[in-house]
């Protein structure tokens, strides 16, 4: 936790937590914010600050929310010139104003919180201090709005990259920061300083005497200053998998550095790092992975230091939360209120991953990599990623929780809550492979205490979430921590962690030792797996980065031959014994409430479901895409959500560890629809560029691709072996596809058996629950129903003045209802083709789920709305996302429903019965 302790230092409200992710703070200016209330104006002074992809204004008074203005929900920027009654004086800028969507409130009564979102069009007046630069800032917003407003993200990257080398191109370091005048300057080259989920830019400047850092914005300080005399170690870095960085170390402790710098070539990292290892060669002791192996074999290091040595040596920083330092769960017992050292079955088995330990999970995790081709994994997500890192620490770095999940915490259940349900999780859980973090075998234990007296939020049971969970055999924390150093320490653990190395570090983490040791993982996590810089296209170079960066990476292989044993004392030896395996063996995993009751749906429980529609509680909120939502699709068994998106990515994502699992990507155009086939082998996406796509959900990989259409493909239906296809190109049509084959991983044999003809794009269909009737809606507001076993038109109904966004049958096949761009819900009769119901909504409803009675839809504006037809009225409304619903699911229960959205978001909600 070197890194919350570096920021506890600083009285500052305002930090590159702020922003998002990958987003810089270029300057900042002093400003006096204009409100107006009752007539009266008041000023309110600060600091604007500019940057990437926000506009964040800082008041100096702490009661005051800090306001972060997203410059791609910005109307209007522009300088307004103050009215003076002189026609002879010359008129000036008299201030900035800003017409936004959208501004979010942060540390109100500087208190720390999720942040407050003011949606609807405000405007915002600030008067610079120095009033001549007015119109410098403006220009400088209005180009990095227009950058944050394109649409791909790989030409949003290019253009504030462009402005960023430009700034720094302009700029050089500033030699007067010099601690002597006497120093001789060796090189300087642009740089950015890494610290947790941050990067800020500037100079780096390196002297006979000190290195340098400069920061472009100031920010934040004007320059840190490290004497050479004073650095012990130094370390290149891989960061994103990349060679850029660098990091220096002026204490022995590993676990803190002193600065870790990102280059943009890694020439110039390799230059500096040969100048400071010159410099330090008569004063510094070069250790390597095998020297500090044979100290740790010999009893000179305790097996914590150890680890954190190896950590060190492979990549793993405390400033870099995709490579944090990895320490392993060592104690199997949260149950017993005494914890024996002296007993194997109180320790984990070291010899396997956390992914192996149960052997029936285990087993349907090689049942499906033994299927799988080239390149395989065995576990879907990572021991170590920044979300992982952030569950455990949440309750002393809730501002960089904050940060990684826009603005909000986790869903109170799913938190950090007790250390004994989480390693449960990790035995039991399809998704759940984590191991830990140093923190647990530390000295420190304000991770475990809300002594920040956060608001996490409350459980189902309406507690609170406060203080974590301990095990029975801890009196508390700091009990707890020193039982865990001493597990660690122990006679057992000193005996067997030499396994856990090969796994984790060593010649078991690669190849085939790694297969046999059941201990493989998907290949982006490791070095080498991919090459980033030789991506060409922009958006993919974009999205693979972040997914590296997210997902986690694997340690640096340390070791290619098996690690040798600590030399221990051999009276005290104890050896786990096959019946000790025995327990985890018998392990299974916890059938959740949720598949119970897929197996129990009677009409009865959706009837009260849909009476209480209007109790639908938002549960949790995850921002997984670039782009707009545009498709949901759902496992039998709800524990893997599928999404789509304008951004062209197909996303797995896990509702077990709440997390993204799998990101994929079949062209560089959008994702228009997805659905899951039976048995949950496959999922089928729709593209904008004319193809259907099959993708393998046991083997993560494309498995085969329909060219079916001339235009994009809007909407996709699926029953009994046949996919129907809808496309701008003005036709649906029909495929014969067998399941069975595309579940068994076989190229399928695509058979078109009808095509249905329309005068313009068609832009929605639906099947009626037999499968027997298709209705299909166009650009034009045109609804037709097809009989799907003649192909033969049915009715065909003019039923909108624009483009029908959504259609359903009713769950009793007799009537339709479509929403479309013209406001309007409207209800056709199948048997007449008679549209017999029109309600008239206050804004564009863009999805919905409906029981025949009651409609559940999702507008433009965000919100989920309930209308009942019966009356023609909305009953509730309930806020949900920042932009459009796009996507919405409902499970056949009617008690869960997720919805995805324009802000990039899918929401999770539930009913509160």
């Amino acid at each position: 936790m070197a890194f919350i302790k570096r920021k506890e230092r600083s009285k500052e409200r305002f930090s590159l937590l702020l922003l998002d992710l990958e987003e810089y703070y270029f300057e900042q200016h002093t400003v006096y914010h204009v409100t107006t209330s009752s007539a009266k104006k008041r000023k309110i002074r600060g600091s604007l600050k500019v940057c990437s992809k926000s506009i964040i204004f800082e008041p100096e008074d702490h009661v005051e929310p800090i306001l972060k203005i997203p410059l791609r929900d910005c109307k209007k920027i522009e300088a307004v010139e103050e009215k003076d009654q002189n026609p002879f004086n010359e008129s000036k800028p008299a201030g900035l104003t800003i017409l936004c969507k959208q501004v979010y409130l942060i540390k109100e009564n500087n208190v720390v919180a999720p942040y407050r979102v003011e949606r609807g069009d405000s405007t915002f007046l600030f008067h610079l201090e120095v009033f001549s630069k007015t119109e410098d800032v403006v220009q400088t917003l209005l180009q990095l709005h227009r950058a944050s407003c394109l649409d791909k993200l790989g030409d949003q990257t290019a253009m504030i990259a462009a402005n960023l080398q430009s700034r720094l191109a302009r700029t050089s370091f500033d030699k007067n920061s010099f601690q002597n005048v006497s120093e001789i300057p060796h090189m300087e080259c642009e740089a950015e300083m890494v610290t947790p989920l941050v990067t800020n830019p500037g100079h780096v400047c390196i002297t006979d005497q000190s290195l340098y850092f400069q920061p472009l914005n100031g920010y934040p300080e004007q320059v840190v200053r490290i004497e050479l005399h004073r650095v012990k170690q130094i370390y290149k870095r891989r960061h994103g998998l990349r060679p850029l960085g660098l990091e220096v170390f002026c204490t022995e402790n590993d676990f803190c550095s002193d600065i870790y710098l990102k280059f943009y070539k890694t020439s110039d990292r390799n230059d500096l790092y040969y100048y400071i290892a010159t410099f330090l060669e008569n004063h510094m002791v070069e250790h390597t992975a095998e020297s500090y192996m044979l100290q740790w074999q010999r009893g000179h290091l305790s097996n914590y230091q150890y680890l954190l040595h190896l950590n060190n040596l492979a990549d793993r920083s405390g400033n870099d939360l995709s490579q944090y330092p990895v320490f392993p769960w060592i104690i199997a017992d949260y149950n017993s209120t005494e914890l024996d050292m002296m007993n194997p079955a109180t320790f984990r088995d070291l010899s396997k991953p956390v992914g192996a330990l149960n052997k029936e999970r285990l087993e349907r995790l090689l049942s499906r990599y033994r299927d799988m081709p080239d390149p395989c994994f065995m576990y879907g997500s990572h021991y170590s990623s920044p979300g992982y890192v952030l569950f455990y620490l949440v309750r002393v770095a809730p501002e960089h929780m904050l940060c990684l999940q826009n603005g909000r915490y986790d869903n109170a259940d799913r938190m950090f809550n007790s250390i004994g349900e989480t390693w449960k999780n990790c035995l039991e859980g399809a998704t759940d492979f984590k191991e830990l973090i140093p923190d647990f075998y530390g000295n420190d234990p304000s991770f475990l205490l809300n002594c920040l007296s956060l608001d996490l939020g409350k459980k189902q049971g309406g507690s609170s979430v406060q203080d974590v969970v301990l095990p029975p055999w801890a009196a508390d924390a700091s009990d707890f921590l020193q039982k865990s150093q001493k597990a660690l320490e122990s006679q057992y653990v000193s005996e067997h962690l030499h396994e856990w190395i090969d796994l984790v570090f060593g010649f078991k983490q690669k190849g085939s030792e790694a297969v046999a040791a059941h201990n493989v993982f998907h290949p982006l996590t490791y070095e080498g797996g991919i090459d980033c810089d030789s991506i060409e296209d922009p958006n993919e170079k974009i999205a693979m980065l972040i997914q590296i960066l997210e997902f986690g990476q694997t340690p640096t292989q340390l070791f290619t031959t098996p690690h040798p044993q600590r030399i221990t004392p051999r009276f005290q030896s104890i050896s786990r014994t096959p019946s000790v395996n025995t327990p985890l063996n018998e392990l299974s995993p916890a059938s959740t409430s949720e598949d119970s009751s897929f197996e129990d749906l009677t009409e009865e429980t959706r009837r009260l479901a849909w009476n209480n529609i209007a109790k639908l509680k938002l549960m949790s909120t995850h921002k997984i895409h670039k782009e707009a939502v545009t498709g949901i699709a759902v496992t039998r068994t709800a524990s893997s959500v599928f999404t789509t998106s304008q951004d062209s990515t197909l996303k797995m994502f896990s509702r077990e560890s709440n997390g993204l699992q799998r990101s994929m990507s079949f062209s560089n155009m959008a994702l228009s629809s997805c659905l899951m086939l039976p048995e949950d082998k496959a999922v089928v996406c729709s593209s904008w560029d004319n193809n259907v796509y099959f993708y393998s959900i046991p083997f993560g990989r494309r498995q085969d691709t329909l060219m079916g259409h001339d235009d994009a493909i809007s909407k996709m239906c699926w029953k009994d072996n046949q996919l129907y296809t809808a496309s701008w190109d003005s036709t649906v049509k029909v495929w014969q596809c067998d399941s069975v084959d595309i579940a068994n991983n076989k190229r399928c044999q695509f058979e078109l058996l009808a095509e249905f003809e329309h005068e313009a794009g068609v832009n929605t269909i639906n099947l009626n629950p037999a499968g027997t009737l298709l209705v299909s809606g166009t650009k034009d507001g045109t609804a037709t129903i097809w009989d799907t076993s003649s192909s033969v038109q049915l009715h065909q109904v003019h039923c909108h003045s624009g483009k029908i966004h959504d259609m359903a049958f009713s769950p009793d096949s007799r009537h339709i209802l479509s929403v479309g761009e013209d406001s309007c819900l409207k209800v056709i009769d199948v048997q007449t083709g008679m549209m017999i119901s029109s309600v008239q909504a206050d804004e564009e409803q863009r999805c919905f789920c409906w029981d025949g009675n009651t409609v559940l839809s999702g507008g433009q504006s965000g919100h989920l709305q309930v209308l009942d037809l019966l009356s023609n009225k909305v009953t509730t409304r309930i806020p949900g996302h920042s932009g459009a619903v796009t996507a919405m699911w409902m499970n056949e229960q009617c008690s869960t429903v997720i919805t995805g959205g324009e802000d990039k978001q899918i929401i999770f909600w539930k009913l509160d019965c």
